[in-house]
């Protein structure tokens, strides 16, 4: 019935951590659409707030209302095909998404932090462009308009006015960002936009019932990428046909895996407390010469605890 909302899919992933190439996989079905992160549409009930975590308790009913019938609305003009969703702010607003679509199929992707890390550098490096500024505003709601344009004025004002190496803000805003923004180094930051939406999602996705929720990880996806997808299809009700196969196959690449060796081991390590609790329940590795560099510095008292580092700048090695 094309007046009936049809259950979506979500993917939850942090920014830079795959939920692209996964979202256009799952898009070739021919029953499914994907919408390209319709950002201020969540933040529909509160689009001032300084950060991007929001509670069931921001699911309000004309919340509810509103938002449920924009994806109705993008359903009809797909052709009435599935909308699959996977805006990266959502990592920090679970148990809002989950409280708004109950109904909804979920999977969650996680990367690799010091691939993410290396990612996410190079993007707070680069405004939005006038092309990504129309893509984002067509999907806003009107009460939120004056919020995004006075971010992207001071996001070019940072940039290309004042000549700053990096915008005032960019990807998952935690809570406590802005203050971090004041006391803390680049990398640091960037860390603990890894590491903070990970463990909160954790928390978050403990509420969901068995079975609810289906966990990749980017590396193991790229790795094997027509083994997860047929996971997914099982997982999401879908059959995967030859076609998608054939796309899968073109469109993922595994050459990515390790672009963050541009950094030297010992930037790396002084951010290692920040990321290494969750990279452990991850499973994750953290590398020999990345593990070296931690013990070289601790014996060399060069290495500061946390309350201890100050603001310091980082470069990357080569070009």
């Amino acid at each position: 019935m094309p007046d009936k909302l049809r259950p979506p899919i979500f993917l939850f992933g942090n920014t830079r951590s795959g939920t692209t190439i996964v979202q256009k996989v799952i898009a070739t079905h021919p029953d499914v659409v994907s919408w390209y992160e319709p950002n201020a549409l969540w933040l529909y009930p509160d689009p001032g707030r300084i950060h991007d975590e929001f509670e069931t308790i921001d699911a309000t009913d004309k919340a509810k209302r509103f938002i449920r019938s924009r994806f109705l609305r993008y359903q009809k003009q797909s052709g009435n095909r599935q909308v699959m969703e996977k805006t990266p702010q959502n990592i920090l607003r679970i148990p809002y998404v989950h409280e708004i679509f109950p109904e909804a199929t979920f999977l969650f992707i996680v990367r690799n932090p010091f691939s993410f890390i290396s990612s996410v550098e190079y993007k707070w490096q680069r405004p939005v462009t006038g092309r990504g500024i129309i893509r984002r505003l067509k999907d806003t709601p009107v009460n939120t308009l004056p919020y995004w344009v006075r971010r992207y004025v001071d996001q070019q004002f940072n940039k290309r006015i004042l000549r700053r190496k990096y915008l005032s803000i960019w990807g998952p805003r935690y809570k406590g960002i802005q203050e971090d923004l004041q006391e803390s180094d680049q990398l640091t930051i960037i860390a603990r936009q890894w590491a903070i939406p990970s463990k909160k999602a954790e928390k978050d996705m403990a509420g969901f019932a068995e079975g609810q929720i289906l966990r990749l990880k980017y590396e193991d996806f790229v790795d094997n990428p027509l083994s997860n997808l047929d996971q997914i299809c099982a997982h999401c009700g879908l059959e995967m046909s030859a076609d998608m196969a054939r796309a899968t196959t073109e469109m993922v690449k595994s050459d990515r895996k390790q672009k963050w060796q541009r950094f030297d081991p010992q930037t790396l390590a002084k951010i290692l407390p920040e990321i290494r609790d969750e990279m452990k329940r991850h499973g994750y590795r953290i590398p020999t010469e990345i593990t070296q560099s931690e013990i070289s510095q601790q014996s060399s008292g060069l290495l500061p605890s946390r309350n201890e580092r100050q603001s310091v700048a980082f470069e990357p090695r080569g070009n």
